[in-house]
């Protein structure tokens, strides 16, 4: 550093005279004394204590320099210049204008310049430098909350911990005692205690939650120094005691009356035990036992923790018949009960129970869970299969009627006795369940409300009735040159009949006089060989083989069963080369026919009944016509008048004669046209013939109507006035009506009902002038 360096000196003797004069001292004493010293900062902080009660500015400490201008200045700059902190810039001092909470700020960064007056230019580098602000015992611990929690078990003992505190002093604690903090209670002291650390614990060893579950304690702070706060150095602190399980149950009443009906459910409910047990839910383990009487296996008691309660079910069916009542004693006991902390110490509670039982009428019930029968198949249908019985359990003992349920192939008297309905095929079915039900009869009437099923399992034995048959459709292949006792086939049978142990079959042949021999193997197979071989394909290409097959049952039982065999060609080593295809056999079983004819007879009635509907169809609509229409119907007609009522404008007798004309129509000549209906030859008619134009007229619609083969003719005189006259009822036409000489008495028409009404009206006796045709 050049000359023109300056030294900063402090008002405080420690910091500035005596480090300045040391200096110096170390200097002379080395000898080594110049004319120009070089100067270092050896300083970097003032302190000055916090909450001063003088009179402010309080001096803090002073900035000198050895450089002699009176143009020098001193300048502060950093935290608090010139605001808290300011400088004398003649002289240097440092003063603090503020009252200093080292609470609130323990250190102040500040900077020294010295600069010239006059030209505001440095004369010394700046230096760093620090105020501390040094502290006094002012500050009371604080709490960190008002309010806390804490828990611990009933019963604990002396010195159990609850919880932890803590509170904060905010002065130095480089500073001895001054953020020393000491904890006191000061309400619940009886109870609870805390260490210098602030753990609260358990200052006695009796605390009982059933007698107080809650305790509220209020603790205090106190520094070393002895200051405290006067609010904020209390808090308050709730402790809950933990429930554990140390009281017994007790019955309350000790004496229980309960009534139930017999025919409660297992799982119904008899009655409820009370118990008291002071303790939580969670520690309630109650445990009933019967200390009197010989029901354990009758009852049982199921505790219910949340409601101290015991509930009584059954264990077995209630009879009132048998046992109308009953009584015993119940004690209650607690099996996890800290006896070290109870204060009853295992001590017993005892009830008497007494339970009335409710006499319920009952259905039948039957002498077994369930029965089982054997009967041998194809036996006699009134000779029973067997028994069940079934009583009323009650008092009145009433008479029992049996019946079988869903079953098609038994039947039950009245008595319980099992008959079949038809004979039991064991192929068939070879069990039978059945369900079986009884009902009580009162009055000749039966009871349905009270029934009982019970389960009938029939077994249905074999009886040797099936003869036994090949166990596939062999058909096997011979070569043409195959050698005398070539074997051919191994055949085996199978029989429908159950196939006991020792069930044997025995082959043979109806006739020795085919080229096969039959071997039995006497193992329920036998082998078919040839016996003289030279087979010849051109005369015969299958043989047919009846073997006939019997059992050693009793009584035996035999089939003829026919096996195939076919002549085949074959190579040098014996290998088919062709067989010649037999022919299928093709049966339908009696079932399909009966399937068939019954299907064929239910079409042949439905389309019978369609051909009645429409016939019955046809019939409505021609009664349904109206006379107007029926008229309308007989001509066809572009001339005036023709109605009904209208005889001025034609003579009706003209369309008489035109019936007995012996005109020939056009329609004669054409022979090669085919006729739309049949020619018939018209009857000759007593009268005159007409040969008007009207009658023309007709005979033209008439061969145009017959000649017509798209299309039905239009006027219905053609079909009841021409052709009518060879039926057997001759004409349906009204139009010689009125000439009719026929004495037949229509009158009955009126007696047929409203379907004949119109008939009735044209044909019925009326007055002469009625008709004016």
């Amino acid at each position: 550093m050049a000359g023109c360096h300056f030294l900063l000196l402090f008002s405080l003797t420690l910091a500035s005279s005596s480090v300045y004069g040391e200096d110096l001292s170390r200097m002379a004493a080395n000898g080594r004394v110049h004319k120009r010293l070089r100067r270092e900062w050896i300083w970097n902080k003032m302190h000055i204590s916090e909450g001063k009660n003088e009179t402010l500015p309080h001096h803090v400490g002073r900035i000198i320099s050895s450089i002699q201008n009176s143009n020098a200045m001193y300048v502060l700059e950093g935290d608090g210049a010139n605001s808290i902190f300011k400088v004398d810039e003649h002289t240097g001092d440092v003063s603090a204008y503020q009252t200093l909470d080292r609470e609130q700020k323990a250190e102040y960064q500040l900077t020294a310049h010295i600069l010239d007056r006059t030209t505001n230019k440095s004369l010394e580098p700046p230096s760093k430098f620090r105020i501390i602000v040094q502290d006094v015992n002012d500050n009371a611990p604080v709490f960190d909350q008002r309010v806390y929690n804490g828990s611990v078990l009933e019963m604990s003992p002396i010195g159990t911990s609850v919880t932890t505190v803590t509170a904060v002093d905010a002065d130095d604690p480089t500073l001895l005692g001054y953020a020393d903090v000491d904890y006191k209670v000061i309400e619940g002291e009886n109870y609870f205690r805390i260490d210098k650390s602030g753990v609260i614990r358990t200052a006695v060893a009796n605390l009982d939650r059933e007698q107080k579950a809650t305790y509220e304690i209020v603790v205090q702070a106190i520094d070393g120094k002895g200051l405290q706060a006067a609010e904020s150095g209390t808090a308050t602190v709730r402790i809950t005691l933990i429930d554990i399980n140390d009281n017994s149950p007790t019955f309350n009443p000790t004496t229980y009356h309960f009534e139930v009906l017999e025919n409660v459910t297992l799982n119904g409910e008899v009655g409820r035990l009370k118990v008291e047990d002071i303790d939580e839910p969670q520690n309630r383990n109650t445990k009933y036992s019967f200390v009197g009487g010989t029901f354990q296996d009758t009852f049982l008691i199921i505790p219910k923790p949340y409601t101290n309660e015991g509930i009584i079910k059954p264990k077995k069916p209630l009879d009132f018949e048998k046992t109308p009542s009953y009584q015993f004693r119940v004690e209650a006991t607690d099996g996890d009960i800290s006896y070290f902390n109870s204060k009853t110490k295992g001590a017993k509670s005892i009830a008497t129970v007494n339970i009335k039982v409710l006499d319920v009428d009952e259905p039948p019930v039957f002498e077994k869970p369930s029965y089982a029968f054997e009967v041998l198949e194809d036996s006699d249908i009134k000779v029973p299969i067997g028994h069940v019985s079934a009583i009323d359990p009650d008092r009145a003992k009433r008479e029992i009627r049996y019946r079988v349920l869903r079953s098609s192939y038994f039947k039950i008297s009245n008595t319980g006795y099992i008959f079949a309905e038809r004979p039991l095929d064991r192929e068939e079915q070879s069990w039978h369940n059945i369900t079986v039900a009884a009902n009580e009869i009162e009055n000749g009437r039966i009871l349905t409300q009270l029934e009982t099923h019970v389960q009938v399992y029939v077994k249905v034995l074999d009886r040797n009735d099936n003869a036994p048959e090949f166990a596939e459709p062999y058909q096997p292949g011979v070569c043409e040159n195959a050698p005398p006792g070539k074997v051919i086939i191994r055949i085996s049978a199978v029989d429908k009949d159950e196939m006991l142990p020792g069930m044997r079959f025995t082959y043979s042949l109806t006739s020795e006089e085919s080229n096969f021999t039959l071997i039995d193997n006497y193992d329920n197979t036998a082998n078919i060989t040839v016996k003289y071989g030279e087979f010849n394909r051109e005369l015969v290409k299958i043989h047919y083989l009846p073997i006939v097959i019997s059992d050693n049952g009793a009584p035996e039982q035999s089939s003829t069963n026919t096996l195939t065999i076919l002549v085949c060609k074959c190579d040098e080593s014996g290998k088919f080369t062709f067989c010649e295809e037999a022919a299928k056999q093709v049966g339908v079983s009696i079932q399909a026919l009966v399937a068939i004819f019954v299907c064929i007879l239910t079409i042949f009635v439905i389309m019978l009944l369609i051909a009645l509907r429409r016939r019955h169809k046809k019939d409505l609509n021609v009664l349904g016509k109206n006379v107007a229409e029926i008229h309308e119907q007989l001509v066809a007609y572009d001339e005036e008048g023709g109605g009904e009522m209208d005889t001025t404008s034609y003579d009706v007798s003209i369309l008489n004669s035109a019936r007995q004309s012996s005109m020939t129509s056009p329609r004669m000549t054409r022979e090669t046209m085919p006729y739309m209906y049949s020619q018939v030859q018209k009857p000759p008619r007593h009268g005159l013939s007409g040969t008007g134009e009207m009658a023309i007229m007709i005979e033209m619609k008439k061969d145009e109507a017959d000649n017509d083969g798209d299309l039905l003719p239009y006027d219905t005189l053609h079909i009841f006035g021409f052709e009518g006259a060879e039926s057997i009822a001759e004409s349906l036409s009204s139009l010689g009506s009125g000439s009719s000489d026929s004495d037949i008495d229509y009158d009955f028409l009126n007696d047929w009902g409203p379907r004949f009404k119109m008939l009735a009206e044209l044909y019925g006796l009326e007055s002469e002038e009625d008709f004016a045709y």
